[in-house]
């Protein structure tokens, strides 16, 4: 079924939907803990990194169409966080035997990533 929407159209969906969900969460959290610290934030990071191992050990053990890659994964986990992505590219690294560049990967992307924070908001000044 899922097969015949191009790759495209099924991001878009799950993109959309994926928004949305993060939205509602972070509405969600908002109301009932405030926005002194990032609760939803880190709720949405927890539960997408939880979202992209369900699904991706699931589709690999079991014989998913793949267009439900292009939807799920992709399109609605990558919009509700892209941190599961992260936490998921990390795991692999660590699994296939590269360790190092694991950690190198988790390095750069959190102090490059701050970084880049910190030069976004140093240029937005200027």
């Amino acid at each position: 079924m899922l097969g015949r929407a191009t790759p495209y159209l099924l991001v878009a969906v799950g993109g959309a939907l994926g928004a949305v969900a993060r939205f509602a969460v972070a509405n969600g959290f908002a109301r009932r803990l405030g926005t002194s610290w990032p609760y939803a934030t880190l709720c949405i990071n927890l539960s997408g990194c939880f979202f992209i191992a369900l699904f991706l050990a699931a589709a690999s053990e079991r014989n998913f169409d793949p267009a439900w890659r292009y939807l799920f994964p992709t399109g609605f986990v990558g919009a509700y966080t892209t941190f599961s992505t992260y936490g998921y590219e990390t795991v692999r690294l660590i699994e296939t035997g590269r360790t190092a560049a694991a950690a190198a990967y988790v390095l750069a992307s959190n102090l490059l990533g701050l970084g880049a924070i910190l030069l976004g908001s140093w240029v937005a000044r200027r």
